[in-house]
């Protein structure tokens, strides 16, 4: 492998730099959206919605609080806890706490797509300064060249050719694999919080601030 790396020329050492930071962020953004993703959504909007229906506020609160990583779990705490501001209001606050859940799932997805794009750039100019490499020694040998004197130039054009798309591939899937998740993410916090928000207005203004005094 390493010979391979040598092979591939100077090339290979952003080809290199950007698969790590691609490995790191792949990794990170896993354990974050394992972390997002640990909430059963159904079963838990059932019970906030059933203690809410009964006027246990500081209950729903709590339940919330006690799944607060989850975006659903934080989104909705937001509302209980400001459950006596105007709909409109109210409306907003949850739009923006959903927003801000959803920007810290997209966190370095932006420099995950760079990588993308950027790994195949750099193994077609490996490719190209390879072939400059083979052509040059082609010249300087002359009627005289051999396959020994191609080589160097034509390894560095394959291996970094190779080495970019092997960087690419994977992480162009699990970008979208995120870009993915992030929206089913962002799409039940919309349906949920429209939902929420009509409960709290329906729920009279004493059940509203039951625990506000």
């Amino acid at each position: 492998m390493f010979e391979l790396i040598v092979k591939g020329g100077p090339v290979m050492i952003p080809i290199l730099a950007g698969s790590i930071i691609g490995l790191a962020i792949i990794l990170e953004r896993l354990w974050a959206f394992r972390r997002a993703g640990n909430l059963d959504s159904y079963s838990f909007v059932q019970q906030v919605y059933k203690l809410l229906k009964n006027g246990e506020m500081q209950a729903a609160v709590n339940l919330c609080a006690a799944h607060e990583k989850a975006p659903l779990a934080a989104v909705f705490k937001v509302g209980i806890e400001r459950r006596m501001l105007p709909h409109d209001r109210l409306e907003k606050i949850l739009e923006q706490a959903g927003n801000n859940q959803v920007a810290k799932l997209e966190r370095f997805l932006g420099l995950l797509a760079s990588v993308v794009s950027i790994e195949p750039l750099l193994g077609f100019l490996g490719t190209v300064t390879g072939l400059i490499k083979a052509f040059m020694s082609w010249e300087k040998a002359g009627a005289n060249v051999t396959v020994n004197a191609l080589a160097g130039g034509m390894y560095q054009a394959m291996i970094t050719t190779a080495a970019g798309l092997m960087v690419a591939i994977p992480a162009a899937l699990f970008y979208n694999y995120f870009v993915g998740r992030v929206r089913q993410v962002s799409n039940d916090l919309t349906n949920h919080a429209i939902q929420l928000v009509d409960l709290l207005s329906e729920a009279p203004a004493s059940v509203k601030t039951e625990q506000s005094k």
